[in-house]
């Protein structure tokens, strides 16, 4: 199943995808994070009913991330060798993990901002991963059990800032520098653990991130198993995977997004997220 969540006259509405055809049912209240926490049979229903209503013009729609206040972002940081290596670190054996704000969040072509107070924005294209069944102490075994479905994510990060200190936390959240979506595709229609998914990040055509996301080092059920650990994972809370090699930071010359660009994150059976860049004013 395939779901986008979107705004329409001002109201915050989900539609279904057959194909690459969107429709929509206003008997449908629920949003993407309710229906999970009602769990599989509601959202089974959600679905058909969505299938059985009208067919929406994807032209002009206005997305909204798939799940816009989640309880949880949590962001896992050098997550392939490759990008551990380019970075300047060895591989950690735990994950290194930051959490993001709602505020942060933004959906398919809506522009991810650049702020004035720095002109060193950079791109990371990452799979996420969404908690269907909440859960504590999962086991490793268990875990792609708690996983609802996928997404696509551009963790867009303020790399000055992101260095001011040894703590992440702020140059991964700016306002407006969390790209999200554009769809929700749940797990049955994915390899397990969303595994063997080729991940392509473009800026401006030109490809720069080009990965298999088997070669993260710590998978989907391993990150659901850890996490679980600390804290209670619920229904529609987001774990954002971690990028591969390839980052602007990396590069030589460096190479940062500025206004006028335009990012995409493309995952393999998931879907093509792009976002302009654009000035904050």
């Amino acid at each position: 199943m395939r779901f986008v969540s979107y705004k329409q006259n001002g109201v915050a509405s989900l539609g279904a995808l057959n194909g690459e055809r969107i429709f929509a049912n206003s008997d449908v209240k629920a949003d993407l994070a309710s229906l999970l926490a009602a769990g599989d049979d509601a959202l089974k229903q959600a679905h058909t009913q969505l299938l059985a209503g009208e067919e929406i013009d994807p032209s002009g729609l206005h997305y909204l991330p798939p799940f816009a206040t989640p309880e949880k972002v949590i962001c896992v940081g050098l997550n392939y060798k490759d990008h551990a290596a380019e970075s300047g670190f060895q591989a950690p054996s735990y994950p290194a993990l930051f959490s993001r704000y709602n505020s942060t969040l933004i959906g398919h072509n809506a522009p991810i901002i650049r702020p004035n107070v720095s002109d060193q924005l950079d791109y990371e294209g990452e799979v996420v991963a969404i908690i269907g069944k909440g859960g504590r102490d999962i086991p490793v075994e268990r875990a792609l059990e708690h996983v609802a479905g996928y997404s696509v994510f551009n963790d867009a990060s303020v790399r000055d800032y992101q260095f001011l200190s040894a703590q992440w936390m702020i140059g991964k959240n700016f306002d407006g520098t969390g790209a999200f979506g554009p769809h929700f595709v749940t797990a049955d229609e994915l390899p397990a653990g969303a595994k063997s998914l080729r991940l392509k990040t473009r800026l401006n055509g030109t490809v720069l991130q080009d990965a298999d996301t088997s070669d993260m080092i710590f998978d989907i059920a391993t990150l659901v198993h850890l996490l679980s650990i600390p804290v209670t994972l619920r229904p529609g809370d987001v774990i954002v995977a971690g990028t591969p090699s390839g980052i602007g930071l990396a590069r030589n010359p460096k190479l940062f997004m500025k206004p006028g660009d335009v990012c995409e994150v493309e995952i393999e059976g998931i879907g093509l997220l792009s976002n302009p860049i654009a000035q904050q004013s």
